[in-house]
């Protein structure tokens, strides 16, 4: 059943600025009296960019149990990426929203979840919602990165995993011969091994487009689950 919640559009000032990796960084603010979102939905963001006012959407990295708004960005070379980069706090911004249907509030009782890099964002959302509210929800999350310095919320997913005996998250590298967890990309063979009862859950799909279609490919195709048991998020504009 859908859930809705009313948008709202209000300026603000960069409270908070923090170094995730070393490419990744959390910019934080005060969440604004009659805000209300969805643990996995998405906001605008505007700054001013040499006099100019410009606008991005962003996944709410935070939780709604938390008393800031948050959202994370990889860094890249395009001017909205260096404006967020020269940030320090104080500084001027507009957000807008929630929106999205990307989203859980605790409709289903078994979740798995895969995801790549950035997309990150709504699952670490989700799962603090579901940490805090102390859902009994049972969650599984494979997360592809290419070295451990890329993992994102490395600690506080670690932290969770001790507070929340429902969540278990193994992160997959690609590019670190030395890592002692799983490696590769992400396939059939190893969701069947790592999520084995794959079939009984409802998977949030989220990261860069060409992994979020691989994956979706897989679990439908490779190992026939119906496509109303598949949520996805594509991270769309990743230079942006």
């Amino acid at each position: 059943m859908a859930v809705e919640v009313q948008s709202m559009i209000f300026e603000t000032k960069v409270e908070q600025v923090i170094q995730r990796t070393h490419d990744t960084k959390s910019f934080r603010f005060k969440k604004p009296e009659g805000w209300d979102h969805l643990a996995g939905q998405w906001m605008y963001v505007s700054l001013k960019i040499d006099g100019n006012e410009a606008r991005k959407h962003f996944t709410i990295s935070s939780s709604p149990t938390e008393n800031y708004l948050e959202f994370t960005k990889k860094i890249r070379d395009s001017d909205f990426s260096q404006a967020l980069n020269r940030l320090k706090g104080g500084e001027w911004v507009k957000l807008e929203g929630p929106f999205g249907s990307f989203y859980f509030s605790g409709q289903y009782p078994k979740i798995g979840m895969l995801s790549g890099g950035i997309g990150i964002t709504p699952l670490r959302s989700i799962c603090k919602y579901c940490t805090d509210k102390k859902l009994s929800t049972d969650i599984v999350m494979l997360y592809s990165n290419k070295t451990s310095d890329d993992i994102v919320f490395r600690d506080q997913f670690e932290e969770m995993q001790r507070q929340n005996p429902h969540i278990r998250v193994m992160n997959v590298l690609t590019r670190e011969p030395s890592w002692q967890g799983l490696k590769g990309h992400i396939d059939a063979k190893m969701i069947k091994e790592q999520i084995p009862d794959h079939n009984e859950r409802v998977f949030y799909i989220c990261g860069p487009p060409q992994m979020v279609s691989e994956m979706q490919d897989i679990l439908t195709e490779e190992l026939g689950m119906p496509d109303s048991k598949v949520k996805v998020e594509y991270f769309t504009g990743y230079e942006r």
